[in-house]
């Protein structure tokens, strides 16, 4: 693999005031870093934005254009509050219309228990995929997808089922990490990480302040796509500290 394999990268865009407002914590965005770092994936921006269609739209249209992927977590269901649907139809310009499939389960599923509002639930974007997994993560309810845009519940535990669901279509080649403990400060250091960044152009090296930790100052990270360089690059960068290393991971 070459140092110039790009990785896809993509935004995240949690809708809801509940997290705004601090009623709800957020937990979504932290689950699809994780996850999709795990799958190679890049993510560049994560923003967290009210239950306003406006905002909605023009959010998802910006990142729709600007990154590979794009995924919505929150607003999606039978409420007032439950926008986001009809923001993604209105940021691409297209109706929303009522999937017959995903009526026909919730009228099967809810038996005595349904309410005609519970039907808002297979409005889709005219033109959207939906994504019901294959196998074992196969579900009854789809993941909406629209373009490059993914629209995932709010819910934390719903969110990471779903996710589950459609994450084998993201898969790219992975990142490899190493890690290098300083007993410098950031200060003494600086000269030698330079040096690397600018040697080693395809490696991304972050340097991170531990205050209160009780055997070093800095950790020092490394990640890139190719272990080779990336293995060059701890390399270097542990030659260069010198004595001031305390452990390489």
């Amino acid at each position: 693999m070459g140092e110039s394999t790009r990785a896809p990268t993509a935004a995240i865009i949690v809708i809801g005031d509940e997290v705004l407002s601090g009623k709800v914590e957020e937990l979504n965005a932290r689950f699809l870093v994780r996850e999709l770092r795990k799958l190679g994936v890049a993510v560049r921006r994560v923003e967290i934005i009210p239950d306003v269609p406006e905002e909605i739209a023009s959010c998802v249209r910006a990142a729709s254009a600007t990154y590979d992927l794009v995924f919505t977590a929150g607003g999606i269901g039978p409420t007032h509050d439950d926008v986001t649907i009809a923001s993604i139809a209105a940021a691409f310009s297209v109706p929303v219309v009522r999937d017959a499939e995903v009526a026909a389960t919730i009228r099967a599923v809810s038996g005595e228990r349904f309410f005609e509002r519970d039907l808002r639930m297979a409005d889709v974007p005219a033109g959207a995929e939906l994504v019901y997994g294959d196998g074992a993560t196969r579900s009854r309810w789809p993941v909406v997808a629209f373009r490059n845009v993914y629209v995932l519940p709010g819910v934390p535990t719903i969110l990471q089922r779903k996710f589950t669901m459609i994450r084998d279509r993201f898969a790219a080649p992975p990142f490899f990490s190493r890690a290098i403990y300083s007993r410098e400060g950031e200060g003494a250091i600086a000269h030698v990480l330079d040096k690397a960044a600018a040697d080693f152009p395809s490696v991304a090296i972050g340097s991170y302040p531990h205050v209160d930790a009780m055997d070093h100052k800095v950790l020092i990270t490394l990640d890139g796509r190719d272990e080779a360089v990336v293995s060059r690059a701890c390399a270097q960068v542990a030659a260069g500290l010198g004595p001031a290393v305390v452990r390489v991971e």
